[in-house]
């Protein structure tokens, strides 16, 4: 049941990678992320190279993303404006996140980067998510009010030119912090393979504070376009991108995600953001782990590596 990637230089389980595809798409469905932070290091951990990895998923985060955006725009929960600015920025960030990658492969210090990347914002985000929602399910099971919280938007917001309306997500603000968060997580997608969703969630709920109901349906669409024109610039550029690896994620990922958009209206928010805090933390703490745990084999030559 192996399949050989020429890309990668690797066999693997075919099966097994559309079960993977499949359920980091109903992670992606259920918690409104595209997915990618998973995935990338399930892939490594299963021998992928991590060059590979990062690029050859993106394709899943887009199928994924794609199904639940679909799922969400049935029932009016796409600010397809917001998303579509955010988007923009997004692509500008692929194409310096892209050029980024490609130097640092030629310096070879992608995998390095990749590492340290994982391990400094997965495990700080999945932290602070954790704690926040830690303390919300206590409070609730003591029978505690929630705490009053500062709904007020950053003053800067407003004194800033460019401003622009969404009805849909109950703002007028500025256009350029939007294209900013965009053209950030445009170069995570490009460096760590990521959607970025961990990041844009907590933003727009926290920072631009929009309207909860349409911050995951958003925040995918985003991610659709990001993550779609990352994977193009991948493959032209620094042809990482296996095309029967990304096609078995692909599939999966498809009928997982709708799975999970189905799903996520069954379980408490704040259940959800610690479910999803705590496997962020891990995945994170996971990928670090690589760069402080001595090696079982110190010698050992790479796949497809030179000859001596």
């Amino acid at each position: 049941m192996d399949l050989y990637l020429p890309i990668a230089e690797v066999s693997v389980n075919w099966p097994l990678m559309l079960m993977l595809g499949a359920v980091v798409g109903f992670v992606s469905g259920l918690f409104g992320i595209g997915g990618g932070f998973l995935m990338a290091p399930v892939l490594v951990f299963l021998g992928v190279p991590p060059t590979v990895a990062v690029a050859s998923q993106a394709s899943h985060v887009v199928a994924s993303s794609t199904s639940g955006v679909i799922a969400y725009g049935s029932q009016g929960l796409v600010d397809f404006r917001m998303g579509g600015i955010m988007a923009g920025g997004g692509v500008i960030g692929a194409f310096l996140g892209v050029e980024a990658f490609r130097w640092l492969r030629l310096m070879g210090q992608a995998d390095l980067v990749v590492a340290v990347s994982y391990l400094l914002f997965l495990g700080v985000i999945g932290s602070l998510m954790l704690k926040e929602s830690l303390e919300q399910i206590i409070r609730r099971k003591r029978g505690l009010p929630p705490p009053r919280k500062d709904r007020r938007r950053p003053m800067w917001l407003y004194g800033l030119p460019w401003k622009v309306r969404f009805p849909k997500s109950g703002l007028y603000v500025s256009a350029i912090p939007i294209l900013g968060l965009g053209g950030f997580v445009g170069v995570l997608s490009a460096i760590m393979g990521v959607g970025g969703g961990f990041i844009l969630v907590p933003v727009m709920l926290y920072v631009l504070r929009m309207k909860a109901s349409v911050v995951v349906g958003t925040s995918l669409f985003q991610i659709i376009v990001t993550t779609a024109v990352t994977t193009v610039l991948q493959a032209g550029r620094n042809q990482t991108v296996d095309i029967l690896l990304s096609s078995l994620l692909l599939f999966g990922g498809v009928v997982g995600a709708q799975l999970g958009a189905r799903w996520s209206g069954r379980f408490r928010a704040e259940y959800l953001r610690a479910a999803l805090g705590l496997i962020v933390l891990l995945v994170g703490i996971q990928m670090g782990l690589d760069l402080f745990v001595r090696p079982s084999d110190m010698f050992e030559i790479a796949p497809g590596g030179p000859e001596t």
